[in-house]
This record gives C-alpha cells, structure tokens and sequence, in this order.
C-alpha cells in the first residue's frame, strides 16, 4: 500500500526556527563583539582611539585589518568544511540526504535509549536535593 508520510514539522515551523535560531546567533555575536570593543576602549583608550583612526606608522587600521582577517578567515573555514563535508558525501556514495543518513547510521554506533532508573518530577527544589542527598546515602553503602 501507498501510505503518505506526514512531515515531523509544517514548513511554516521551520522557517520560524530558521529566524529565531539566526536571530539568536545574530544578537548572541553583536553583544560578543560589542563587548569586546568596550572592554578593549577601556584598558587602553588612547592606543584604541590610534588604532580606529590609522596613522602614518600604520599602514592601515585596526579595523580594516579586522574586517580583513575576518573574511579570509570565513573564507577558509567555509570552504575546507565545504570540501570535507562534500568528500565524505560523495566516500559514501549516497544519492541524496535520506540515504546518506541511514549510511552514517550505520556506521555510527547506536545510543541506547535508558530509561530513567528514579523519579523525575519534583515539587521543588528542596524535594530534588533531598532526593539527591537520599540517592547518595544509597550509593555509599
């Protein structure tokens, strides 16, 4: 029989995933770099306040050279993962990404999938760390 398949998630689902999961990335490296100025200016403002005007003894600034290592490095990791991810694709032999997953499986080893020895709903905090404390008390003797 031809039974369909439904999709785990709608596409809709995943395009809002997509913008979060890129809105976070996004804020979480503007505050990281945005902090790293600030801590910078301050140990040392006059030679930062150099280094963002550029000089004769520079040949150029700080910021350029930053922006410049920057692309070459994105360009660099970018493509040596984009080579070794394309060489393993094509090592096995995988026509499109389902069979290229279920041959990975296998070669993977599988994680068994444990289920929890004890409890694992708590009322609160104090009912979690007396469990804990008995838990332990257990195990020492």
């Amino acid at each position: 029989m031809d039974t369909e398949t439904k999709p785990r998630y709608s596409p809709e689902f995943k395009l809002k995933a997509g913008f979060f999961l890129a809105g976070v990335s996004g804020i979480s490296a503007l505050v990281g770099f945005g902090t790293t100025l600030a801590a910078a200016k301050k140990q040392d403002p006059k030679f930062f306040g150099k280094g963002m005007e550029g000089s004769r003894a520079m040949g150029e600034t700080g910021a350029s050279l930053a922006l410049r290592a920057l692309g070459w490095g994105t360009l660099y990791a970018v493509t040596g993962c984009g080579i070794l991810f394309y060489t393993i694709w094509k090592v096995s032999g995988a026509q499109n990404f389902e069979e290229f997953r279920y041959k990975v499986g296998s070669i993977l080893p599988r994680i068994p999938k444990n289920e929890p020895q004890g409890r694992t709903e708590f009322s609160g905090l104090n009912d979690l760390l007396n469990y804990l404390q008995h838990q332990k008390g257990q195990k020492d003797k």
